[in-house]
This record gives C-alpha cells, structure tokens and sequence, in this order.
C-alpha cells in the first residue's frame, strides 16, 4: 500500500466525528426498524449521507472528496458502524475497494471522471468472486476479448454487493486464456452499470445485514472502449484488487468492532433493567463475566485497528497486518453478538430484541474480503516466506 495523504485537518476531523456519533444515535439507528422491513435505505437518508460525504471520504479534494487518511476512514467506519451495517455497506465499496483500486491503479483520465461521480453519491460495486471461484483467480471464468476498438466483456460474478442500485462496477476478468505468475492473467476493468449487455440478477435473501443487498451481475457481450481498463495495463487487475482488499479489510475490521460495542451496549442496558431473584441480573458475576471478556477483546481490537492504521499511513504495507486485524476483530464481534444473545436469555433468540438481529448481522463479517480461513493461510505464508528469507 503507498503512502496515504496527511489527512483532513485534525480539528475539523473531530468536529466531523462528533456530528456523525449524533447522525448515528438521532438519525440512522431510528430508521433501522424500517430498513428491516423494506430492506433497503431510505431515499432521503442516502441523500443525507451524500450531502454529508460519506461517499467520498478518502477521494482526493480536488476531486470532490474529503482527503481523510486510512486512520480518519477507519474511526469514520468504526463510528458509524455502532448502526446497521447497511450504513457502512452502502459508502464501503466506493470508498475501500472502488476508489482505492482507482487510487492505486487508475489514469488520471479515469481519476478525473470517476473520483468526482462516487465522491458526489453515485454508488459502485466491485465485481471479483464468482459462481466457481472467489480467493481462488486460477478458477475464474470471466473473460475479456480484444477487438478492434476495445473489449467484449462475458461472465457473472456473484454475491455483488450494492449491484441492484449501482451505477459502476469495477470487474476482473480474464485478458489470457492460461493462468499465469502473480495472476497476471486477471485485469481490472470499469464497468458502467447502464452499459448494454449488463443485467443484474434478483437480490439474493440473506441471513442478516437488510437494506446491504447482494445479487449477480451478468455480463453478456459487454462491449466496452479501450479506455475501461484499469490503468491501461493488462494484467495488474488482481494486484490491484487486493491492494484495495487491505483497505477493504481494515475497513470489515473497523466495522465489526463498531458493531461489537453496539452489542456490548446493549447487553449492558438490558442486564441493567433485566432482574431475576429481584435484583437485576447485571449484579450477577457470570453476566459480569461476559460482559467484561467483551470489553477486553472489543479493546484489543480497538488497539490493533489504530496500529494498523498508522502503519498503512506511513505508507508500510500492512497486508499481514490488515489480514490480521480482520480476523480477530471479526471472529471477536462474533464471540460478543454470542454473548449479548446469552445475557438476553430466552429474549435474545426473538426477533423483537436487538440481540437477534446482532448475531445474524454480525455473522457475515468472518466471511466476506477474505474468510478466515483464507486469511490465515495468506498470514501463515507471508510468516514462513520471511523465515526462509532470513
């Protein structure tokens, strides 16, 4: 990961956090119950957030952005991300995969016409895992051909995020037929949503995370011109896609300790209010307990979330370490959600508490920009390649 910028001014930053922790308290945890039910964001809450610039965080100034640093954009996440995850999902992809990938690998020509229109609010997905492959670029079957005037775009990628309301989607695909070293078989391309040939499948039901909704994008005959390929280098699309994963996972990272206190916060209000024995069950040294091994773990990650951060903005590259900090933070907001369930009882397994709903919501962060198991097969390799190298 390169250098990142110096930021926003530090003052105004907190000025920015503190206005957002009210958004997030006033506004946007009160619209969750309808977000439930509709499944999606209301219009005139997404028009909040555009008029906030939430979609352009970390995009250049001069492209209508914020300029915020990876440390702003992470407590900017882990802020509003105390929310539904659907508030984050909808900023998340412009800003860690789409703006990131343009940032690390684009021309200034695409800079200059995409930065400002996702800055602005337009809505971008990032096209990389498919019906028969996801960590695994050797099985993907997307495929771009040459022509004389640029490229014809056919395959489908799957579990899209922001596909059925996006405008642009950047999508790997295949420029050789034959795998080849370091994936460069794999380009990047930018892929308008209105062009002919693009169709998005049926929203797929999910297991939590409503109004962050996933389907398919199908790419049938896509003619697209030469100027779509990321960069205007063949072969750097999946280079490119995972030096915009460690911002993605920092991100997941970010969000999944948010959400972690959020649940925390609640189990702590309800073992307050809860009473049995006539007394409330707060007094109990076994809810004290799972209440205080949450505190610990939601700090750790906390702390390694920060360290993290400060790194990738002194421009180290933090591949091993976003990786890490992914995992735990999302393995820990799995093992607090759990928690917050047992401090709730019987009352935590109905749909009517917050409790229920934290556990399904949370339960995707282990899995989506790198399941963990796949992560600690990346980690373990970068360990054992510096071993043998020393």
């Amino acid at each position: 990961m390169s250098a990142a910028s110096p930021g926003m001014d530090a003052d105004v930053f907190e000025q920015f956090i503190e206005q957002l922790q009210r958004y997030v308290r006033q506004r946007l945890i009160p619209a969750e119950r309808t977000i439930i039910e509709t499944d999606e964001i209301p219009a005139d809450i997404l028009q909040e957030m555009r008029e906030m610039g939430l979609f352009g965080l970390t995009m250049p100034e001069e492209y209508g952005g914020s300029g915020m640093n990876i440390t702003q954009y992470a407590r900017t996440v882990h802020t509003i991300s105390y929310a539904m995850p659907a508030f984050r999902s909808i900023i998340s992809i412009n800003i860690g995969m789409f703006c990131s990938a343009l940032k690390n690998g684009g021309t200034d020509a695409q800079k200059a016409t995409w930065f400002p229109r996702v800055a602005a609010g337009e809505i971008a997905s990032f096209g990389l895992t498919e019906p028969g492959s996801g960590s695994d670029s050797a099985g993907m079957q997307t495929s771009a051909m040459k022509t004389a005037t640029g490229w014809v775009l056919n395959g489908t990628k799957r579990y899209i995020t922001n596909s059925p309301f996006a405008n642009v989607a950047l999508i790997m695909a295949r420029t050789s037929k034959d795998s080849q070293a370091k994936n460069a078989h794999v380009s990047a391309f930018i892929v308008p949503m209105d062009t002919p040939g693009v169709t998005v499948g049926k929203a797929d039901k999910k297991m939590g995370q409503a109004g962050s909704q996933i389907a398919d994008i199908i790419l049938e005959n896509v003619h697209l011109p030469d100027d779509a390929l990321l960069g205007g280098e063949l072969g750097k699309g999946f280079a490119y896609a995972m030096k915009s994963l460690d911002n993605g996972r920092i991100s997941v990272g970010a969000a999944a300790t948010g959400y972690a206190r959020r649940a925390l916060d609640s189990a702590i209000r309800y073992a307050t209010e809860r009473k049995a024995f006539g007394e409330p069950i707060a007094n109990f040294q076994l809810i004290q307990q799972m209440l205080a091994d949450s505190e610990i773990e939601i700090y750790a990650a906390e702390s390694m979330m920060h360290d993290v951060c400060r790194r990738a903005d002194a421009g180290e590259n933090v591949l091993r370490k976003a990786a890490a900090f992914k995992v735990f933070a999302s393995e820990m907001c799995g093992r607090v959600v759990d928690r917050c369930v047992q401090v709730y009882g019987g009352a935590g397994y109905l749909a009517e508490y917050d409790a229920e709903r934290f556990f399904r919501d949370a339960r995707i962060y282990r899995i989506y920009e790198g399941t963990t198991q796949i992560l600690q097969l990346q980690i373990a390799k970068h360990m054992l390649r510096e071993f043998h190298a020393a």
